[in-house]
């Protein structure tokens, strides 16, 4: 793994724009695994203004997300295909019919599971995967505990993630306790991973996936076994860590 630390929040959207610019101008046809949530929203906005101002196209760009909630409409402004839409694919050249998310709302989700599985591989897997890490190590939805073999699969979420998740809803019984998630096998058949991290709270989370050997109770340890995995950490996240880094 290479790690590369940046002064903050900020210089690390910046910093993962850059690279996920720089693959795409390269492989105008690359497909991304993206990810939601807080961690990667700044990197969303570095790439529109990219977009905007120097005409980064994503025309023949494909996507796929790692995860939704299940019980929740795409129209569903907590939804990720919302989230998605209004954070990214709205203001990119960006294909919708490139662009994947599990549907969440259907009444078959282990089939919705399978074919979205199917889906993923149909298109020559992914090229380049953006994850975040949770404070317990979930990567995607995988929670402790899930089999590092594990496919696209519904998974009940963890305390702890309905916790952080909390914030982007109106009460804490809104927030959803399912959902489908890319398998931790689905995600290590990524040709490259790109691993965002920061702040103080994910502090132990960078400690841990360190300096821990591989633990299906802390999920994010299976990327040791990745041959192409680049993190990009800030400061508060990385401090402590006594292992080299690049500095940026």
């Amino acid at each position: 793994m290479k790690i590369i630390e940046v002064k903050d929040y900020q210089h690390m959207s910046q910093k993962a724009a850059e690279y996920i610019i720089e693959k795409v101008l390269k492989h105008p046809s690359i497909t991304l695994g993206l990810a939601t949530g807080g961690t990667p929203t700044g990197t969303y906005r570095n790439l529109i203004e990219d977009h905007q101002k120097n005409g980064t196209s994503y025309q023949n760009v494909t996507t796929f997300n790692l995860d939704e909630y299940i019980g929740l409409a795409g129209t569903d402004i907590n939804s990720y295909r919302y989230y998605m839409d209004d954070n990214f694919f709205n203001h990119i050249d960006i294909k919708t019919s490139n662009t994947f998310i599990p549907q969440g709302n259907i009444k078959n989700i282990e089939e919705e599971c399978n074919r979205y599985e199917d889906l993923i591989m149909s298109h020559c897997g992914i090229d380049l995967q953006v994850l975040g890490i949770g404070s317990n190590g979930h990567i995607g939805f995988n929670e402790p505990g899930t089999s590092f073999q594990s496919k696209t699969h519904i998974v009940k979420l963890a305390p702890s993630t309905i916790e952080a998740n909390a914030r982007f809803f109106n009460r804490p019984e809104e927030v959803p306790t399912q959902a489908i998630t890319m398998g931790i096998s689905t995600i290590m058949k990524s040709k490259e991973i790109l691993l965002l991290v920061s702040g103080e709270s994910k502090r132990d989370a960078m400690y841990e996936l360190i300096h821990s050997e591989l633990n299906e109770n802390f999920p994010a340890s299976v990327l040791k076994n990745h041959p192409c995995v680049t993190i990009i950490a800030d400061e508060a996240a990385i401090l402590d860590l006594k292992i080299p880094v690049m500095k940026k």
